[in-house]
């Protein structure tokens, strides 16, 4: 038991990023069905319109429960959402180009096609946030 509750607290980070991850992209694919299924959007489309709300949602949820970013203070909110806008523009785009090779051109199944991209972005955008956006300061180069 001891040994499972150090490596939770070893890989707490992971999990938490894991967990919005997985809720963010529930969101964002949840939204892309409805748009582009149901309201029959073009897929594209449907794709930056899940991707405007899912950012807002994910940058506050990564900034209060994973990274623990707890400053409102301008200039480190500026410093975060416009490195976290950034990233997911970034990340987008791979979407958009993921889809566009595999839906587009090779004409695969365009759910399928979403759900394996978003797997692609949560990867990168957690390399994103925790080596760029939130990135906590080196104790080395603080000021005693």
């Amino acid at each position: 038991m001891i040994k499972i509750k150090e490596l939770l607290k070893k890989y707490e980070e992971v999990i938490k990023y894991l967990i919005i991850g997985v809720l963010t992209t529930i969101i964002n694919y949840t939204l892309f069905a409805i748009l582009s299924q149901l309201l029959l959007l073009d897929i594209h489309v449907s794709n930056i319109i899940a991707w405007i709300i899912t950012v807002i949602v994910a940058y506050f949820a990564n900034k209060l429960f994973v990274f623990e970013s707890k400053s409102f203070k301008a200039n480190v909110l500026i410093k975060e959402i416009s490195t976290f806008g950034f990233a997911r523009v970034f990340s987008l785009a791979l979407e958009e180009i993921i889809l566009y090779l595999f839906v587009n051109l090779l004409k695969m199944n365009e759910l399928i096609i979403k759900l394996i991209a978003n797997i692609v972005v949560i990867i990168v955008n957690y390399i994103f946030s925790k080596f760029i956006i939130f990135k906590k300061p080196n104790s080395e180069s603080k000021v005693s």
